[in-house]
């Protein structure tokens, strides 16, 4: 899961709220898997929003790493390696991290239906 999907799912204002709650709801007995790199985008996201919003996705990020049905992936060096280099790449104020797909290595942004649910 990525980090647009994290926050259209804890912003009720988010254009794609209604989609990733629904989208979520679908994908019963799914092995998620997310990253660290993730997670942390979502909480510098939320951050930036007030207290409670930050209090809401820390929350959020505890309960999706006590998920059995979510696998956190480490961040390694290379995925912060190559995170930076993205950071150095768009110097403009703009840029909206949460909205750009990255995939990360390994194919961490993918999700497998699990047999053992």
């Amino acid at each position: 899961m990525d980090a647009a999907h994290y926050i259209a799912m804890l912003n009720p204002q988010d254009d794609l709220h209604d989609r990733a709650i629904s989208v979520s709801g679908s994908l019963g007995g799914c092995i998620f898997v997310t990253t660290e790199m993730v997670l942390t985008e979502v909480l510098n996201y939320l951050a930036e929003r007030g207290a409670t919003p930050r209090q809401l996705a820390a929350n959020f990020v505890q309960q999706i790493r006590q998920d059995p049905n979510t696998r956190v992936v480490p961040q390694t060096s290379a995925q912060f390696e190559d995170a930076l280099e993205l950071y150095r790449s768009r110097p403009d104020k703009e840029w909206k991290p949460h909205r750009l797909r990255i995939f990360p290595r390994y194919g961490a942004g993918r999700y497998r239906r699990s047999t053992n649910v």
